[in-house]
């Protein structure tokens, strides 16, 4: 069922709360000035600037603005406007009244945006310079850590901590853990150390453990940020001297049953557990020059269509629990999404198509990594083409129409440059990479049908498709496949899914998602975390923690 509380994705500046934004040509300040009586739902303050998904909503929107509004920034300082506290970390007091399925959303949403940091800096040259000007703890380090830099204040007080496993016996869940070691290469007895205690690690100690990159006095701290974010803005491939596009608000309609966007449609079925997205082509003509696409701004289908599909995956994701399983499709004119393509490709070095070609990429991953059966359908009318074919490649299983006696009608599957190296996974690897482990004589075959128009026969044997079954057997197939998901335990789909999805290849992000998630997820639901008298029920009640000293 939907839960009573809905959670809206779309805001903008002047509804802000918590997050406050300022430019200066190329460097951007994003403070964070929480405020305590604005939580997203009632129950708890959030004091010493902790936050809630509320904060993460308008982080990853303001990060947003950023990317498309001003792409004259090359470097953006994350502050605090709290004196001596840059961010004290997620609301301890909102996890603790929070049931577990909040709790991971919420999760896994603030490592998305987090991650969101790194892929802008990684790809498309948006730095970033964290400038702790008060104490640093727990969420608030791993937001830092997301940073390419870490400026510390050295008032003799401010420290930087992950406190999250002696204080509320849980782990830092948006990706501490893997960010201290892999990222920074704190050396693990130090890292074991700082991780299990409370008041955490200041000034030159600070620098020596790795934790920052630099401190300063509080004299000429800001100097000292502007510095750094000034060293990283020269490096950056961003592009001044141009007009960004302003994010308008989604033409967005919510029904009981479905979500409607220009592009993108999503029917629930409540009785079967399924939700069917609908991905729509381009239903006009689009601009193939950058002066084209500079005009079209906000309503380019690339960049309209991904917008769209964001918010719909996030809602779905949060306040539609019980739909397992999203049945993918698309619909319209496979040439037109292929001539879209063809522009991406010819103009991606580009400001706005770079930053749109970013948002595809990060979409895409978003839905990689949701805990729901993705099935798609390859039918009549569809379009899984070049950017589009990316959702089947997405998919658990991709089922394909075949009509071998009306050739007109057969549903096509066509690739273009786009599916091999413009939208890799969190584990850096492209989808068909994925799927065929790389192997070079399908990688190669893959490539070979660049340009050809596949039926469901020739998308079976590249081994592109699932399954192929024709128009007497269709109906039948795909209902018993998905009623045969939907009496699955989701607990063990959303565990196969996730092992299945990502093969072979691991990095930083994979390890946050998996490994460290994982491990949050379960201790999320121990007693010593969440029991009576465990560490995050008890935490600020002056009660003593109770702990089973069982190892598990």
């Amino acid at each position: 069922m939907t839960q009573a509380f809905q959670v809206d994705y779309q805001t903008n500046p002047s509804q802000y709360k918590h997050i406050q934004l300022a430019f200066d040509g190329e460097i951007a300040t994003l403070s964070i000035n929480i405020n305590e009586d604005a939580g997203i739902r009632p129950g708890y303050k959030l004091k010493l600037n902790s936050y809630d998904l509320g904060v993460d909503i308008e982080l990853h929107d303001a990060l947003q603005r950023i990317r498309f509004e001003h792409p004259e920034v090359r470097s953006v300082v994350v502050t605090s406007l709290k004196d001596r506290v840059f961010c004290s970390g997620a609301n301890i007091f909102m996890l603790g009244v929070s049931t577990h399925g909040w709790k991971v959303n919420f999760c896994k949403f603030t490592n998305e945006t987090r991650n969101g940091i790194e892929d802008s800096s990684k790809h498309d040259g948006l730095k970033f310079v964290a400038a702790l000007n008060g104490a640093c703890a727990g969420g608030g380090y791993e937001l830092a850590l997301a940073c390419d830099e870490i400026v510390l204040v050295d008032d003799r007080s401010s420290a930087v901590s992950l406190p999250e496993v002696p204080l509320l016996g849980v782990l830092p869940g948006t990706g501490g853990l893997t960010r201290v070691t892999d990222k920074r290469h704190v050396r693990h007895d130090l890292a074991d150390i700082f991780c299990t205690s409370v008041e955490g690690v200041r000034g030159q100690k600070a620098v020596d453990w790795r934790l920052v990159d630099a401190i300063a006095k509080p004299a000429v701290f800001k100097e000292a940020v502007q510095t750094r974010a000034k060293k990283l803005a020269a490096g950056s491939i961003r592009t001044a001297g141009v007009q960004g596009v302003e994010l308008t608000p989604l033409n967005r309609t919510i029904a009981a049953d479905a979500l409607t966007y220009t592009n993108v449609t999503v029917d629930i079925d409540r009785a079967k557990r399924i939700a069917t997205f609908t991905v729509k082509a381009p239903a006009t003509a689009q601009p193939t020059d950058t002066a084209g696409i500079e005009a079209a701004g906000v309503n380019w289908w690339p960049l309209q269509m991904v917008r769209e599909l964001d918010d719909a995956i996030l809602h779905m994701r949060t306040n539609e629990l019980d739909i397992g399983t999203w049945v993918l499709k698309t619909a319209g004119d496979a040439a037109a999404v292929l001539a879209s393509d063809a522009t991406l490709l010819a103009h991606k070095d580009h400001w706005l198509v770079r930053e749109t070609i970013g948002h595809l990429r990060r979409t895409l991953a978003r839905l990689d990594v949701s805990s729901r059966s993705l099935f798609a359908l390859i039918e009549e009318g569809t379009c899984f083409a070049g950017t589009l074919a990316e959702l089947a490649f997405c998919a658990d299983r991709a089922y394909m129409l075949a009509l071998p006696d009306d050739a007109d009608k057969a549903p096509k599957l066509q690739l273009s440059e786009m599916n091999f190296g413009f939208f890799p996974m969190v584990n850096d690897q492209t989808r068909l990479q994925r799927r065929f482990y790389e192997e070079v004589p399908a990688m190669d075959a893959a490539r070979g049908a660049i340009g050809q128009a596949l039926d469901a026969d020739a998308a079976l044997a590249l081994g592109l498709v699932t399954a192929a079954p024709d128009d007497i057997d269709w109906a039948d197939e795909i209902r018993l496949a998905l009623e045969e998901r939907s009496s699955m335990s989701p607990d063990a789909l959303t565990g196969l899914e996730a092992n299945l999805r990502f093969a072979q290849k691991e990095n930083m992000a994979t390890r946050i998602f998996g490994r460290l998630t994982a491990w949050q997820n379960w201790i999320f639901q121990r007693p010593n975390a969440v029991g009576e008298k465990g560490a995050l029920k008890v935490y600020g009640k002056g009660e003593k923690v109770q702990f089973d000293l069982n190892r598990v």
